[in-house]
């Protein structure tokens, strides 16, 4: 074993370089760097725990509008708002009985109306209003029907 001359820079014990814990040693302290270390675990096992439960949540949700989506196709939709005249309501009834499309005619004698001109031309105005309103059809030229 060497001795060291007596100007010579002691090498023994090795110098480290200063740790955040203060105490010279590399990494810290162990007791410090272990605590870190478990609380990193934690918030890790923390944070997996979240995760899963949004993952959850979304794939809840996916169902959810999977099936409000399926649902939604069959419900039908909400009837438009009918005109306040009463003829209009009563001519939905004669579409509701009826097997098949009716003309302007048709409509007119279910509803007690005479066969003049002027009232089948109202009839038939009603008539065009509600194919406009979405809840007829047009089947054929002067034909109607419920939309389906």
């Amino acid at each position: 074993m060497r001795t060291p001359s007596p100007g010579a820079k002691r090498r023994w014990p090795r110098e480290y370089p200063a740790s955040p814990s203060g105490t010279g040693h590399p990494g810290g302290s162990r007791p410090g760097a272990r605590a870190q270390a478990d609380d990193l675990r934690r918030q890790i096992e923390g944070l997996q725990t979240r995760l899963r439960e949004a993952e959850t949540h979304l794939e809840h949700l996916a169902i959810t509008r999977k099936t409000v989506t399926s649902l939604a196709d069959r419900i039908p939709a909400s009837p438009p708002e009918l005109p306040e005249h009463p003829d209009y309501a009563r001519i939905l009834t004669v579409f509701n009985e009826a097997t098949g499309p009716l003309r302007a005619k048709d409509v007119c004698q279910s509803l007690g109306h005479e066969l003049l001109p002027k009232n089948v031309k109202s009839i038939r105005a009603k008539l065009k209003r509600l194919i406009k309103l979405g809840v007829l059809a047009e089947a054929d030229m002067g034909s109607f029907a419920r939309k389906q």
